[in-house]
This record gives C-alpha cells, structure tokens and sequence, in this order.
C-alpha cells in the first residue's frame, strides 16, 4: 500500500484558478486572503490556509482533515507559534468564564 506525498508551500500565482475551483467546491465565495499555504497531493491542490487570518479551504470530496492539521500546525510555526497561543488563551478564558458561571 503506498500513499501520496503531501507538499505544503507557500501558494503561487500559478494556483490561483486551482484556489478558486477549490474555493467552489468548498462553497466559500472567494479564496481565503493571501499569503496562503497549500497542501497538494498528486499535483492537485486539496486545501489551503490563509497565514493572514487563518481561513482553511479544502477540498470535500477527498479526505483532508489530516491535510488541514498539517497547514495549521505549519502556518503557526511560521507566525512564530501566535495561532496555538491564541488557541490556548480562548480556551482558558472559557474555563474560567464557565468555573465562574
């Protein structure tokens, strides 16, 4: 049994028809603001992550959930860990909200 590559990178003028047909299929107007990260496999773009305000577009009708993880897990590294600590932080506000409550 052998599975696809995934590559993440960075998203290039070349993928902007590739972002807007993945935005329909998604049901989303337009693609998420750039810059954007992408994760492809086989050559064909499966899902898409705007480093801007963290909007994920991906494909519905293939198995992209892992694909999703991968794009957020990288585009936090490159925002210097920002969207976890952000994470992190609504979560503890919420626990409070809800110990208080």
């Amino acid at each position: 049994m052998s599975a696809d590559a995934v590559t993440i990178r960075a998203a290039w003028p070349a993928d902007a028809d590739a972002l807007v047909r993945l935005a329909a299929l998604d049901s989303a107007v337009a693609p998420p603001a750039e810059p954007l990260l992408v994760a492809e496999v086989a050559g064909e773009l499966r899902a898409a992550i705007s480093l801007r305000d963290g909007a994920v577009i991906a494909d519905p009708f293939a198995a992209t959930a892992a694909l999703v993880e991968l794009l957020e897990a990288r585009a936090a590294q490159l925002r210097g860990g920002r969207l976890r600590f952000r994470r992190a932080r609504r979560a503890r506000h919420r626990s409070r909200r809800l110990a208080l409550g």
